[in-house]
């Protein structure tokens, strides 16, 4: 189903057609030259050097040679002196909420790199307040240059009757959505077993999303290559973000689905599963280059889907190749062509000035025909609220009733206790391993101490603790958890997917009690606590998800945060990423929610120890 969009300032191609046309006979003038470009043409693979692009309406009219279209007396000339000339890239794949900002800040670290569109799963915001939360973060984005589309949850909460959300999702209120504008498809569907065994209530969201001709996309987490993965696209969803194997990839794309390699601050999947493609002669025409979850300090300091490029085409990708991942073939995945997508006539002027086209060296973006970003800075200064005024702007997009979600007092010491059989001087104990830089854990077993009566910690293994925070029954989950190297004090969160409860991990029970309550008091955020205080803090306000101050600070708090973990123990690569998958029971191997430890192979609870 083909979407037309409306620029900004211009509005739709059957609006402005008559115009375009008359441009390019030649009986009207343009509106903006860009003269001397190499022209990356994603509809042939090739690049064109020496062309012009001739723009009115916010939209191209011609691709020519250089000089061959004289500019009219009030025509804008703009000398793209031999740098590329790429459409803006898009995002098939992306979770503002993960860059701990608003669709504001997002906007101001993205846009610059690069991304002129986003198809955002605003699943996380769902998770906490709902549509209603979903409906405020879309309202707040369709007043920025960044085009957004939205892809309407599927899976809220995500694995029901293994935690608890603060909303849930249904198949209604996904049809309700689904005819919301700037609705364009059914969000990551996580329940893939749900898929698979035909539940009733996934395959009416399925359907729901067939009736109004949108597609449905995919969270395929299992490794399985064969009679699942088939029965998951036979559903119809059409695409997936989860492989992380060159083996995965490869079955997907030879199975016609849309396959997103990811790239984002802690899941560094291309460099593996981009051998999908340089280690054989497939076609690419369904491969997408997506970010998924990327926290703000990768935005500020190594870009958004201009660094995804960079990991690709230095893994072997062609350059050429790349970037149609991230214009034209996602632009045909969601429809969008028509408007999106490729640097050809009647498409919306999205131009990316590349200085350099293997290290995807960004200069200047331009968006709907008007130049919004030149070396990095923005040169339209009302495209966005200011940095001061910032904070006064998210407050009036999102009221005390979104900032105001931790419905949860501070818990004693004791509630972090994981007690031990009667009479057990040591237990065999479940333990979740991360692993860095990947979605995954692993299921292990150890032997620990018990001392009065509780069990107590050894060597590389912490305590985990998730607290339901939404005003429900106030559970408790307690498990263990190796492989973040905690040598003293706690962590807490609540950025803890999907459900978003109240996350903590630590090496005693005094100190997992002190993050608590230093995160509830701030109505949410990350904080990292030794025996003396607090080290470091992010609030994080709206939704307990996202925080009311600039990009540039946040990113600088997360910075701080880092340090406070390093200084705890822990050198992974970003660490609390990685920690805030814990409770997410749609991914393997085990997790830990809200209700308990679950095994989420076999799709059950277990109890954390057992007598030795």
């Amino acid at each position: 189903m083909t979407e037309y969009l409306d620029t900004d300032a211009h509005g739709s191609l059957q609006e402005t057609s008559k115009t375009l046309v008359a441009v390019a006979r030649g009986d009207r003038e343009p509106d903006v030259i860009i003269r001397n470009g190499d022209l990356v043409n994603v509809h042939t693979g090739e690049v064109m050097p020496g062309t012009d692009l001739v723009i009115s309406e916010g939209r191209i009219v011609r691709m020519t040679d250089t000089g061959a279209v004289e500019a009219g007396e009030s025509t804008e000339v703009i000398d793209a002196d031999g740098q590329f000339l790429s459409p803006g890239f898009l995002d098939t794949h992306v979770h503002y909420e993960s860059s701990m900002v608003t669709a504001t800040g997002f906007c101001r670290g993205a846009l610059p790199t690069g991304t002129t569109g986003a198809f955002m799963d605003p699943h996380e915001i769902g998770n906490v307040l709902g549509l209603d939360g979903i409906r405020l973060l879309l309202d707040e984005a369709a007043d920025l240059p960044l085009k957004t589309f939205c892809t309407i949850p599927s899976c809220v909460p995500a694995a029901p009757g293994f935690e608890d959300a603060g909303a849930v999702i249904g198949s209604a209120d996904i049809e309700e959505a689904l005819e919301w504008d700037d609705v364009i498809a059914l969000g990551e569907m996580m329940n893939y077993p749900g898929v698979v065994s035909g539940d009733e209530e996934v395959h009416d969201k399925l359907a729901a999303t067939y009736e109004t001709n949108k597609r449905a996309t995919g969270h395929f987490a299992s490794r399985e290559t064969g009679a699942e993965l088939d029965a998951f696209i036979a559903a119809g969803i059409s695409s997936c973000h989860e492989s992380i194997r060159k083996e995965e990839a490869l079955a997907r794309l030879r199975r016609g689905m849309w396959t997103m390699l990811r790239q984002g601050s802690a899941w560094k999947d291309i460099p593996e599963t981009i051998k999908a493609v340089t280690e054989t002669d497939v076609d690419t025409r369904h491969l997408l280059l997506v970010s998924d979850d990327t926290h703000p300090d990768t935005i500020t300091e190594k870009g958004h889907l201009d660094r995804v490029l960079r990991v690709a085409i230095s893994n072997g990708l062609d350059p050429v190749t790349a970037i149609q991942a991230v214009t034209l073939n996602a632009a045909e995945y969601y429809g969008v062509d028509a408007d999106l997508g490729a640097l050809s006539p009647g498409k919306m002027a999205d131009v990316v000035f590349l200085d350099d086209l293997a290290t995807v060296d960004v200069s200047r973006v331009m968006v709907d025909g008007s130049m919004v970003v030149e070396d990095g800075e923005w040169v339209d200064e009302g495209a966005l609220p200011s940095e001061s005024e910032h904070t006064a702007a998210v407050h009036e997009v999102f009221p005390e009733w979104a900032r105001d979600t931790v419905k949860l007092d501070p818990q004693p010491a004791d509630a972090f206790e994981i007690p031990a059989p009667e009479g057990a001087s040591e237990v065999s104990a479940e333990v979740v391993r991360v692993h860095e830089n990947q979605v995954v854990t692993s299921r292990e077993s150890a032997t620990l101490p018990v001392e009065d009566g509780a069990v107590a910690l050894d060597g590389d293994i912490s305590k985990a603790a998730v607290l339901e925070r939404h005003g429900g029954d106030e559970s408790v989950g307690r498990g263990f958890v190796t492989g973040f190297g905690f040598e003293r004090g706690a962590v807490a969160s609540t950025v803890a997917h999907d459900s978003h409860n109240l996350l903590v991990v630590g090496t005693s029970d005094e100190a997992m009690a002190r993050a608590a309550e230093r995160t509830i008091e701030l109505d949410g955020g990350m904080v990292a606590v030794d025996d003396d205080g607090v080290l470091a803090e992010v609030p994080l306000p709206i939704a307990g998800l996202m925080s009311d101050l600039p990009l540039s600070e946040v990113s600088e708090r997360v910075h701080n945060l880092e340090d406070a973990w390093e200084a705890l123990g822990c050198d992974l690569d970003s660490p609390f990423m990685t920690m805030s998958l814990l409770a997410l029971a749609v991914l393997p191997e085990l997790r830990i929610t809200n209700r308990g430890v679950v095994d989420t192979v076999g799709f059950d609870f277990i109890e954390p120890v057992g007598a030795d």
